[in-house]
């Protein structure tokens, strides 16, 4: 069991501040934000950055989709960590100052794929396909944030 990994970024023309409490606000923004793979957006406690529980199902394939428990996290500034209840997902997104009135938020999902021939295509497309859903994602918050 190999662990996959995907990773996309964006600098957004917004203050760090700014772009970290519109993903950390779960109950009004992250819901807003999404893109169409995600379905059945439901925040059950919190509902701003540490100590939320949301759940949403996330439909990365025609064929894939996981139903998602997210703990939040966050462990330091600028940071926040969803762990899946559900699974082996971690989500780390971060978001650090990239010059004046303008942001770089990165984020990272890590989980433990599954073995053999079933394994390494996971491992080979799945982060492709998770880097586009994070990137619209990532698109739907520069929207949000830079009115």
């Amino acid at each position: 069991m190999a662990q996959v990994e995907a990773t996309t970024e964006r600098i957004i023309a917004a203050d760090a501040e700014a772009v970290f409490d519109a993903l950390a606000d779960y109950k009004d923004v992250r819901g807003k934000v999404l893109p169409s793979h995600f379905s059945e957006y439901e925040v059950r406690e919190g509902g701003d950055g540490e100590g939320t529980l949301v759940h949403w199902k996330l439909q990365a394939t025609s064929k894939r989709v996981r139903d998602c428990l997210l703990e939040v996290t966050e462990p330091t500034d600028g940071q926040l960590v969803e762990k899946d209840r559900n699974s082996s997902m971690v989500t780390t997104w971060t978001v650090t100052p990239a010059g004046e009135g303008r942001s770089k938020a990165v984020v990272s999902t890590v989980w433990n794929g599954a073995g053999g021939i079933g394994g390494f295509f996971e491992k080979t497309f799945a982060p492709k396909g998770l880097g586009r859903i994070y990137d619209e994602l990532l698109q739907n918050l520069a929207t949000e944030v830079e009115k």
